[in-house]
Order: C-alpha cells, then sequence, then structure tokens
C-alpha cells in the first residue's frame, strides 16, 4: 500500500486537474488469515487482502457526491475523484456532511504493538489441539462444530483537502471455541468462548478451553424453569449484548432520525440508577482494535455516556453535532451516508450499592450467561426485549442448568431496576462489565 503522504500527493494533483476543491478519502486494508477444523482435520483455511476507500467531493453548490473504490494508486483515486463530482450532482440538498472540526486535531498517543502474522501451519496446529481438549474434557463432548481462528492485520487512514493527514495500524488474533453434547435421553446442550489478543502468541488458548469445557459441562444436568419473575444476574457479554442492542438511547443520528428511545433534551435526565456509570472508551487498555480517529478524521476519546444513573452524552459525528449544538465525539462511519456507532464500552459501578449480593449465597436467582436471537427478540423503538438465553438458576452458589426458557422486559425499566452492579470487572471482545443484578424479570420456561 503507498504511504499517506504518496496518495494524499496524487490525490491533491488529480483534484487540481480535476478542478475539484474540496474532498475527502477515508480508506482500510484487511490482511487476514482465518482457519476451521474438523475432528483434528482442516475443515477450511481462508487467506485474503480486502482493500475499501471511500471519497467524498463537494462541488461547486456545496453538494456531496461518495464513491468507493478498491485501488489506492493514482488512477484508482484519479477515477474515484472523477466518479465522485459525478454523483454530487444528485448529492442531498439537507443536512449535507461537512468535514469535522477536529480532523486536524492531535490524536492520542496510543502504543500498541503490531505483531507478525503467525504461519498458517501454527494456527492449524493451534486450533486442532484446543478442538482436541475441549473433546478430550468429557465422553458427552462429541464435537466442536464452531470454531474458529483468525488473524489481521488492518491499516487504515484518513485525509483531507485541508490538510488533515491519520493513519494507523494495528495487528490482532481471535480463537472461537463452541462445543456440543450428545447423551442418549438427552437433549444437546452447548456453550462457547472467544478470546482476543494482539497476536497469536499472546492468544490465552488455555482459558478460552477451560472457559467453553466448563460451561458446556455445567449444562448437562439441566432442569426446566417454572415461568415467573426472578431476580436476574447478567454476564458481561448479556449486558454488553442488550445495552448494544438499545444503543439509540445516546446515538445522536437515532435521535435526529426520530428512530430513538430519547429525545434531544434528553441530557441531564436519569435514566438510570445511580448505580451504573457507562463509558465509551475506544483507547481503554483492553481494547485490541482500539482506533485514535473515526471515519471522518475526528479523534477518539473516553466519552462518558450515563454518570451515575444520569444520561451525559450523545455519540456523534461531524454532522449530528454540528446539528445539535455540540462537539464531535469521534463515532463517525462514512459512506453513503454517515452513520454513528459505539466504539468499546465499559461499565462500571456509580454511587456504591446499599447492599452487597453474591451468588455464593443469593436464593433462587437466573443467572443469564448469553442472550440469543436479538435480531428477532429485540423492539428497539418500544424498548421491549424477548429473547431466548443460556443461563443457570443459582441457589446459595449451586448453579442448575436452564433447559430452555426466554427473558423478557423493558430495557428502561431495566436499567432503573439494577440493584447491584459487581466491582470485578469481566473482559469481553465488545467492553469491559461486571455483572448486573437486577431486581426482576420475567422468565419463561419451557411449556
Amino acid at each position: 500500500m503507498p504511504t499517506l503522504q504518496e496518495i494524499a500527493a496524487y490525490a491533491q494533483e488529480s483534484a487540481q486537474k480535476q478542478g475539484i476543491h474540496k474532498y475527502d478519502v477515508y480508506g482500510s486494508t484487511v490482511d487476514e488469515t482465518s482457519v476451521q477444523v474438523d475432528q483434528g482435520e482442516p475443515k477450511q483455511v481462508k487467506a485474503s487482502q480486502r482493500s475499501s476507500v471511500i471519497v467524498r467531493v463537494w462541488n461547486e453548490q456545496g453538494l456531496v457526491g461518495v464513491t468507493t473504490t478498491t485501488d489506492v494508486d493514482p488512477n484508482g483515486i484519479d477515477l474515484a475523484l472523477q466518479t465522485a463530482a459525478d454523483a454530487s450532482t444528485f448529492g442531498a440538498k439537507e443536512h449535507i456532511p461537512d468535514f469535522s472540526p477536529e480532523a486536524t486535531t492531535p490524536t492520542a498517543e496510543v502504543v500498541c504493538e503490531i505483531m507478525p502474522p503467525s504461519d498458517v501451519q501454527d494456527l492449524i496446529k493451534t486450533l486442532v489441539g484446543a478442538e482436541r481438549e475441549v473433546l478430550d474434557a468429557h465422553a458427552a463432548i462429541t464435537s466442536v462444530p464452531y470454531n474458529g481462528i483468525a488473524q489481521r492485520q488492518v491499516d487504515r487512514f484518513y485525509l483531507n483537502s485541508e490538510g488533515a493527514q491519520r493513519r494507523e495500524g494495528r495487528s490482532y488474533a481471535s480463537l472461537y471455541l463452541y462445543s456440543k453434547t450428545e447423551q442418549e435421553g438427552k437433549k444437546p446442550r452447548s456453550a462457547g468462548a472467544m478470546r482476543v489478543h494482539r497476536g497469536l502468541p499472546n492468544l490465552d488458548v488455555e482459558t478460552c478451553i477451560q472457559e467453553t469445557t466448563e460451561k458446556t459441562l455445567s449444562h448437562l444436568d439441566y432442569r426446566p424453569i417454572e415461568s415467573g419473575k426472578y431476580p436476574v444476574v447478567f454476564s458481561a457479554e448479556a449486558f454488553l449484548s442488550l445495552l448494544d442492542a438499545f444503543s439509540n438511547l445516546f446515538n445522536a443520528q437515532s435521535i435526529l432520525d426520530n428512530r430513538s428511545l430519547s429525545t434531544a433534551d434528553a441530557l441531564g435526565t436519569e435514566i438510570a440508577v445511580p448505580l451504573l456509570t457507562v463509558y465509551d472508551d475506544a483507547l481503554h487498555p483492553e481494547n485490541v482494535s482500539a482506533e485514535t480517529f473515526d471515519g471522518e478524521g475526528t479523534p477518539t476519546r473516553r466519552l462518558p455516556i450515563i454518570e451515575n444513573g444520569v444520561l451525559s452524552n450523545f455519540l456523534h459525528s461531524a454532522g449530528t453535532a454540528q446539528r445539535m449544538g455540540a462537539q464531535p465525539t469521534g463515532h463517525a462511519n462514512i459512506g453513503a451516508k454517515v452513520s454513528v456507532d459505539a466504539n468499546f464500552y465499559h461499565v462500571m459501578p456509580g454511587q456504591p450499592s446499599e447492599q452487597t449480593l453474591s451468588l455464593e449465597t443469593a436464593e433462587n436467582v437466573v443467572f443469564i450467561d448469553d442472550v440469543q436471537a436479538l435480531h428477532a427478540g429485540v423492539n428497539a423503538l418500544q424498548g421491549s426485549f424477548s429473547l431466548p438465553f443460556d443461563g443457570w438458576l443459582v441457589n446459595k452458589g449451586e448453579k442448575v442448568s436452564i433447559e430452555s426458557a426466554t427473558v423478557a422486559g423493558d430495557f428502561r425499566d431495566l436499567l432503573k431496576s439494577i440493584v447491584h452492579v459487581e466491582a470485578e470487572p469481566e473482559i469481553t471482545p465488545g467492553g469491559v462489565c461486571p455483572r448486573i443484578w437486577v431486581e426482576a424479570l420475567s422468565i419463561t420456561g419451557e411449556a
């Protein structure tokens, strides 16, 4: 891939030839190798190099045209600028995006080790060994039908006609194991785990194996649960899944599109109990895919979303910030339309809890490890959810797997019903979060 300075130079040269005065370019390349195995043999080995470049051009009337390309050589950029300029004639006449006012503001200094890719044979050997250990853990575990190990190197950049130039690279590897049991007279049970790190040598394979096997075996002796209201404890992964499903609560683009549970004047209102604090922190040390700038070149940062239960900030692009009289927050993704998305959640206790709760002493508490079917069971515009889940009924430390059940409620009520936020955080690929205790939710068991 050419250097950022080379791309900027021939973009500027091409723009001058075509009479283009205002443009920006965002691009990324991903080199990825991934493998899957089945009963000790490679099932699928893939290697790919993907490039994506988005070019925006503003014409003399201020309208913007957008195009994409996979070429960052002079001919590719020249053609993309020309195509975007032609498309600008048909650009939207309302809420036209503009450069971020922070596109030239210095970004945070983040030291990230970029590790060289490992040999494919090392990936296969690691995954075959992990599969074997899971299968050997118990006779009931008959397969690991979903598994994968991948390594990626990502290079991304942003530049515009006003002199903004940003570029950064990252590398990370991921491991996923999902096992399945078969026992005579019993339903198949499954569980999985995932680990992510900078590269294969640092990937915590053993704890991924251990978590997968322990969870799977804990579901072997399952029982039905009676329908009713139960105190509920969400794991980090389960709570973050729900939080992200209802992120329109603090997404400025959703609010402006009237597709949010919040309104523009909701800042400063209490949307959760004071026990809860939530940040979005792309620069968190546990975020292995940390990005120092967004698709518009705005520096990313640690942004408080909910502080002691109070809605503190919305996630903004440059356009939403301008329309709402705020500052961009580093959450923009550019394309035909600029979208706004969270980066990496950090959930923590807010004000101290009046009670200390523990699964070792609590009685008849439903511990939800993972929620499923979010695409079908969440109504983000009404706030309601009804989701199948994997979990256990816990009574004084004794965990009994729940055969089949759904959890239902309203996310806004859930935020107001939190009774305890544990101090010890759990690290997931999507964020850092402790266990979250909720006073009561409706659990529907299998009829």
